[in-house]
């Protein structure tokens, strides 16, 4: 191919994640090597409306801005989908791509569809050997239900921890019930796990096959890993922490089979609690957070490979571009 490759990197979405992402498409595009890639950028308003490069608006109407963005699209030679949550991550955004005919970074449409339905992701996840936390699933039509707890209620799909609580009273338990049915019709409530919180990254790397990055541990003061915790700077990431040979052979093993039983592609973190009987699965993320100072790179990059070329990795690893 002559010329840079154009790569559309899609950020903003219709979800609690909105600001999250525009920040890991911001990140993205000034890392994509301008000698390789021309960084073509794309945003997703809450609305539905679509920005194409250098912030103009495509449309007046959602429709109308959808069929724009395509035009767009249809122009460069592959999709980087930079979008965390509902209506991006959840497999929306490959699914459109696949029906246009564009290359999509990243897992397709099945994978993410069911890495975002934490409940479909527990069904596959036991399907294969690796446990998850006991739990139910809860709607509207279920209430009310006892409290059992102490209990962790999260929406079904929805990331970030938005609508996360830790539930220790049947006090809390209605309140957070209908926190997590805002976010979502569905509502897992899960059985509390006491273990080390522990990440690991897949990456389908075009140039050494599948492989792992060095695991992360999130060690929080007090209380869950949620979505303050996230973005406060009081959760300690240690990367490469101490442990036994069986235990990270365990969760190696454990994010391997899950990310091949969802059929996930390109890179995604799964997400473990390491208890003393092994890991159980908490979550599979199909786009984690991408900038340069999130958990995903950082964990790559301590594994020498670096933010730009980790990128390089997830693009080249895309099934029908051509390079």
């Amino acid at each position: 191919m002559s010329g840079p490759i154009r790569v559309a990197v899609i950020g903003g979405g219709q979800n609690c994640e909105h600001e999250v992402s525009l920040a890991s498409a911001a990140s993205v595009r000034a890392a994509l090597d301008p000698s390789r890639y021309e960084a073509v950028g794309l945003t997703i308003l809450r609305d539905g409306r679509w920005l194409g490069p250098i912030g103009r608006p495509l449309g007046g109407s959602p429709s109308e801005s959808l069929a724009a963005a395509l035009t767009v699209l249809a122009r460069c030679d592959v999709v980087l989908p930079v979008l965390h949550g509902p209506r991006g991550e959840d497999g929306t955004i490959a699914a459109l791509c696949e029906l246009a005919g564009i290359p999509c970074a990243g897992s397709p449409a099945r994978a993410g569809a069911l890495a975002m339905d934490k409940w479909a992701t527990k069904l596959v996840a036991e399907a294969v050997g690796v446990r998850t936390a006991p739990g139910r699933l809860v709607t509207a039509a279920d209430l009310p239900i006892v409290f059992d707890g102490p209990v962790v209620v999260k929406p079904v799909a929805a990331g970030s921890s938005f609508g996360v609580r830790l539930v220790d009273t049947a006090r809390d338990f209605e309140p957070a019930l209908q926190a997590a049915l805002e976010l979502d019709e569905r509502v897992l409530v899960e059985q509390v796990v006491t273990g080390r919180e522990i990440d690991v990254a897949v990456l389908d790397d075009p140039d050494r096959g599948r492989r792992t990055a060095p695991p992360l541990e999130i060690v929080v003061d007090d209380g869950l890993f949620d979505t303050t915790t996230k973005y406060d700077g009081s959760a300690v990431f240690v990367i490469s922490p101490q442990l036994e040979e069986k235990e990270a052979d365990a969760l190696t093993d454990a994010a391997l089979r899950v990310y091949a039983a969802l059929g996930c592609h390109g890179i995604a973190r799964v997400d473990f609690f390491l208890t003393t009987d092994g890991p159980v699965l908490n979550e599979v993320n199909t786009m984690p957070g991408m900038t340069a100072n999130s958990q995903v790179p950082k964990m790559f990059d301590a594994d020498g490979l670096g933010y730009p070329q980790l990128l390089d990795r997830i693009i080249r690893s895309t099934p029908g571009v051509a390079l």
